[in-house]
């Protein structure tokens, strides 16, 4: 009969401690998953904002160094093609400089697009340069860039805008 007590508080302990086991386990399992669910909402809170900035930042970029920007900037400080040409150049290098660090914001394929855009330009430039002579005043060359912008079906801000956008939308 002592055998029977035992082997019952035995095996009512075990079940006690197993069901007690259970107990803390689901109860810590949902204590982490809430804690990883506060802890990603957060993060969202502070990287949401970031990111918004950085395609709103890399947006005024592509307007910035779009031709028709660039020319009404800064013809009028150039006396010649080839100074409008480096200043050209110039402006666009320092404003992708001081947008490089946005890229960890958004996608691969927006920063390409972006990438993309940005040498189209510098060709076009320089392909323009190339066909007016370096002491010609700034508005020859710039009539050529703009020849050379109006020939092509899709401008490179355009369609880097639009990933931008469609990446926006589907952040919302």
């Amino acid at each position: 009969m002592e055998y029977y007590l035992l082997l019952t508080s035995v095996v009512l302990g075990v079940g006690v401690i197993y069901g007690t086991y259970l107990t803390i386990t689901t109860v810590a399992d949902k204590i982490l998953q809430k804690q990883k669910w506060d802890s990603r909402n957060k993060n969202t809170e502070i990287i949401l904002p970031l990111r918004l900035q950085a395609y709103e930042r890399m947006s005024l970029f592509l307007e910035r160094i779009s031709p028709s920007s660039l020319l009404l900037r800064l013809v009028p400080s150039a006396t010649n093609a080839l100074e409008l040409q480096q200043l050209l150049l110039n402006d666009i290098r320092e404003e992708y400089n001081h947008n490089v660090a946005q890229q960890i914001y958004m996608s691969n394929n927006a920063w390409e697009q972006i990438g993309h855009a940005m040498n189209e330009i510098v060709a076009d430039i320089n392909k323009a340069a190339s066909e007016v002579a370096p002491e010609s005043p700034p508005a020859d060359l710039g009539k050529k860039i703009f020849a050379i912008v109006i020939a092509r079906e899709v401008q490179p801000t355009t369609v880097a805008l639009k990933i931008l956008k469609d990446e926006i939308r589907e952040i919302f």
